[in-house]
Order: structure tokens, then sequence, then C-alpha cells
């Protein structure tokens, strides 16, 4: 049979749809390998969300190449649909096929190999964690995001399809599953929003960890995060940021305020008062002066988020952004990258120590060393020892 092993770049939306392609590959006879040495077929599912992402894909392609010149390797995702012909020009590459031909790739893959053997749907390795694609694309078109580009088409999965996959999930093992896409928050399918598609999940599945990806302050409700109260929603939430400053917000075209902001964090923490907020933020957005920059850092530190994660203003090609005057030179923008970091770490900190001492349940998904490895449901990483094997348990630990 052959071997195909799936290499994912990128969001939590491209890892629910290498899931995904898996299972299909899986179920069509190929065998899915674990290591790039016992791939005869490599899957580049990627991103082009900076500049940056895209040069270690191209550099994951030629290093692999070099490495086995058999090799043969098809490039999907949104890399895939900004830049075809380039992709094309890269060392073994067979098939460059974009997002919403994905499904595709199977049968791409039949065309081009001969030695299968049916096998069963189950053979995919049991994750602890799974991702389940509820939605995509976005046509909000902020200043700086690409995104809207590659996946400019709406859609929503619908509800019997969604909760199936869980049940297909959990059957298999799994004891988390993350629901994500591109613009979660407006899940509409139905006449269904994502507080109803929520609401059904807890009552029609058993899963016993839920975790929700990517939302936006503006999409909070107090209905909404009321449901957080039932203790299967993983208390975590990522509410995406970009910047704290207002005038920055208002050249990224971003739909919230620091003050819309400030109170979806207060919402959350008056009902969820262990959530784990985490963020993520660019630095040197073109024409961010150190007053804007300051008053970002400012509002972060007031924040105090769990998780940040920081992101150098890359110009993506047809974005607003890319052609805006007083581009922030890249030295200014790597000092305020560590600013932001540092800030970042202290928050991590501030966070972790005040659960130091308290029962916490993990879901054990690794190993470490000779430590067991998982998180909390407020996403806090933790090590646990132990010679019995509890992989992919959950289990309750004093941290």
């Amino acid at each position: 049979m052959t071997r195909v092993l799936i290499v994912t770049f990128g969001c939590k939306l491209n890892q629910a749809e290498s899931e995904d392609l898996g299972r299909r590959l899986a179920g069509e006879g190929f065998e899915i390998a674990q290591l790039p040495s016992e791939a005869e077929v490599m899957v580049f599912n990627t991103c082009s969300v900076t500049h940056i992402a895209e040069r270690k894909i191209r550099q994951a392609i030629r290093s692999n190449a070099k490495i086995n010149p058999s090799l043969q390797i098809v490039v999907t995702g949104c890399y895939a649909d900004r830049d075809r012909s380039g992709l094309l020009t890269l060392p073994n590459v067979l098939g460059v096929i974009g997002n919403d031909s994905k499904s595709e790739i199977p049968a791409f893959l039949s065309d081009h190999s001969h030695h299968r053997v049916r096998i069963p749907r189950s053979f995919m390795p049991i994750r602890a964690r799974s991702f389940i694609k509820i939605q995509r694309g976005c046509d909000h078109r902020c200043s700086y995001c690409i995104v809207p580009f590659v996946r400019p088409v709406k859609h929503s999965r619908d509800p019997a399809s969604i909760i199936a996959a869980i049940k297909l999930r959990q059957a298999e093992g799994t004891k988390e599953i993350v629901l994500t896409g591109t613009e979660i928050g407006e899940y509409q399918s139905n006449g269904l929003g994502l507080k109803e598609l929520l609401n059904r999940i807890l009552e029609e599945t058993t899963i016993e960890r839920i975790r929700v990806s990517s939302l936006q302050p503006q999409e909070l409700t107090p209905s909404l995060v009321g449901l957080w109260t039932n203790e299967r929603l993983c208390p975590h939430f990522h509410l995406s940021l970009q910047s704290g400053s207002n005038s920055v917000l208002g050249r990224m075209r971003r739909r919230y305020s620091t003050d819309m902001y400030r109170k979806a964090v207060e919402l959350v923490r008056s009902v969820v008062p262990d959530a784990g907020i985490s963020t993520d933020v660019i630095a040197g957005f073109p024409g961010e002066t150190d007053a804007e920059f300051d008053n970002s850092a400012a509002f972060i530190e007031e924040m105090n988020f769990s998780r940040l994660h920081v992101f150098p203003f890359s110009p993506r090609p047809g974005t607003q952004a890319a052609e805006m005057p007083n581009m922030v030179e890249a030295k200014l923008i790597q000092r305020r990258v560590e600013k932001l970091l540092s800030i970042g770490q202290e928050c991590l900190n501030t966070f972790e120590k005040q659960f130091i001492g308290t029962k916490q349940k993990i879901l054990v998904e690794g190993k470490s060393g000779n430590k067991w490895v998982g998180f909390t449901g407020n996403y806090i990483r933790a090590k646990i020892s132990g010679s019995q094997d509890i992989i992919n348990q959950i289990v309750e630990v004093v941290l």
C-alpha cells in the first residue's frame, strides 16, 4: 500500500481538514505514515498568513525532496490557492490542489499510485484531541489579512454532520474535540447559531471535553458565555486582539474597540472565573507609532492574558496594508516583538501560579522524557510522573 504523510502548517482549521483528509485516505486504502522516512507521498496542507510561513513551507518541500528524491509531493491549503504556479516549480511537486478541492486528493493520489489494499477506517491513529471543522471562509477583509483572498466563501457545516463526526471521534477513543473554522462566531446553519449548535452538542453527545477555538470579542454574549457553566466546555477562550491601540485597530479594519474587548473579557471572567484567555497580537503594523505601541502594550498588560501569540507584521500581496505608507523598519518591529513576548511570559507565569496547589483534570496527550504531558481545561500545560501508561486519559492531579 502507498504510505502517505500529511504535514500541516497554520491554523486549527487546517488541522481539522488534515484529520478529515487522513480518514479519507485511510478509507481508500492508503497507509497513513507517521514519519517522513516512512512516506512515499507527502501532502503539505499549507498556510499563507505570513511570508515567513510560506518560506518555511518551501524550505520543507525542498529539504524532503533532497532527502528522498523519489518522494512525491502534493501541496494544498491557502498557499496552494495563492501561488499555484510558483509551487509547481518546486522539486518533486506532483500536484497543487486548492482548499475547495481538498476532497479530491484521495482520487488524485489513486491515479498516481498502484499498490493499494483496502484497510478499515479505524486504521487512523487514536488522538486524545481531535479537530472538528464547523465553518469555513471569511469575507470581512481586514486590511492585513490574506484569508479572504484564499478562503472567500463562507459555509457552515450542517449540525447533524458535526454531531455525527463528534460521535465517530468518541467511538474511536477521542476524549476532547476542538470546534474550529475561519470565523466560527459567525456559524449559521439551518437557523442555528454557535450558541444553539453548542447546546445541541451538549445535549446529543457525551464527549468528555469540548473546546472552542478562536472567537472575536463582539461575538460574545451573556447567553453564549453562560453555556460555559457546563464543565464539559473547556474554560479557555481565544479572543483575537491584534492591537491594543484603537487607532491601529481602525487601520486594521477590525470590528471592535479596546473598550468592547475589555467588556468581553470582563464578561468571560464574571461567568468563568478560572478561564484562560489567550490572544494574537501583530507588532509593527504600518504607521504604528511609539505611542500606539505603548498603548497596545499597556492594554495587553491590563488584560492579563493566559497566553500571548505575537507576530511581526508581514505584508501580504493584494491586501490594503501591503500598500500602506510608513512601514515600520524591521529592527524596530523585532524590538517590539521581544517586548510583547516578555509581557506574554509574565502574563503566563501569573496565570499559572494561581493554580499551583489546586486539583485539576488533565487530558494526557503524550510523553516528554519520563513524564506524561497534557493540558488542563483552561489550557495549562502539565507534566505528570508515573510509570503507568495514562495516555489519552483524563486524570485529576494537584498542580
